[in-house]
């Protein structure tokens, strides 16, 4: 298994090369650029400007050095908060993006394993035809309606819950952006665990834990669900990385100070050095978090083996 992990961090590095060339020469190509304003700057402004952030050198020149400083930690200053580098701006938001999108995660694991877990065991009953019909209406409503809904029952309606803003200190500004962005993970997990269960308690090695004359809760809990699991847990691979890395509309709406809309505003203002943070940022979380997958296939699955 340590062979494994190894092979696959290493294979993730010509990986994120890859996606930061890519992204590199990209966003470049898109017109406009950093110091665009809607009044022009004047051009000797402009000159010194690009002199500055070493924008007038070759692109092939520029590429090198953002490697450099790429390889040594160092994700250069940010074009349009010029107060600030992309370190400093993900030093404060991404604590907050991962431990929101970590609690989420959680509470979406455990509830939708939870309920689809009873629903395979009440197959087509009235509470399985119930979870089923809200694991649907969970997945087709998206947080930009979901987000303001919550907003205002319980923040201005009941005013049980702040309706935004942030604090470190307080739980209760968690509790909105935290169900919000758990909802419609527990929807899809619930589906998952639900098929996936339902096909699991009519294998053969279930069958035969039955016959040998197991409780119930052995049954399903170490034979069946142990099994059902592998597909909420591939699915938990990507989506863990992206709510990890933010949302951009639950942090917009509750005002939520994460990283999830430094892409949208880096690109949009052609922050360069912002979205390639980003980029960088989102393929690590991708690529740690599929490693973790596969080591969790080999636990879940004796049969799956790496060496």
């Amino acid at each position: 298994m340590l062979s494994y992990t190894l092979r696959r961090l290493a294979g993730a590095i010509p990986t994120i090369f890859i996606i930061v060339t890519l992204t590199f020469f990209m966003i470049r190509l898109a017109p406009g650029g950093p110091f665009d304003l809607e009044r022009p700057i004047d051009p000797l402004i402009m000159l010194n400007l690009q002199r500055a952030y070493g924008l007038d050198q070759p692109l092939w020149q520029q590429y090198l050095t953002y490697l450099g400083n790429l390889l040594q930690g160092d994700l250069g200053p940010s074009f349009a908060r010029r107060d600030f580098t992309v370190n400093d701006l993900f030093a404060a938001g991404l604590p907050v993006s991962v431990m929101l999108g970590g609690l989420a995660l959680g509470l979406a694991a455990v509830l939708g394993t939870f309920f689809g877990t009873i629903a395979a065991l009440r197959q087509n009953s009235w509470l399985d035809y119930t979870i089923v019909a809200l694991a649907t209406f969970g997945i087709t409503t998206p947080n930009f309606v979901v987000a303001p809904l919550l907003s205002l029952i319980f923040g201005v309606i009941l005013g049980v819950l702040p309706a935004g803003g942030w604090s470190d200190a307080d739980p209760r500004y968690w509790v909105l952006p935290i169900v919000t962005l758990a909802l419609p993970q527990v929807a899809v997990i619930a589906r998952l665990v639900r098929g996936a269960t339902v096909e699991a308690l009519r294998a053969n090695h279930v069958r035969t834990a039955r016959a040998y004359g197991l409780p119930a809760r052995v049954v399903v809990g170490v034979h069946a669900l142990r099994a059902a699991l592998l597909p909420a847990v591939s699915y938990l691979g990507p989506t863990a990385a992206a709510l990890m890395t933010g949302s951009v509309v639950v942090e917009t709406i509750f005002g939520i100070p994460g990283i999830g809309r430094y892409f949208v505003q880096g690109a949009l203002g052609r922050d360069y050095t912002l979205v390639m943070g980003t980029v960088v940022v989102i393929a690590i979380f991708v690529v740690v978090f599929n490693l973790l997958v596969d080591l969790a296939y080999a636990w879940l699955d004796p049969r799956v083996r790496y060496d």
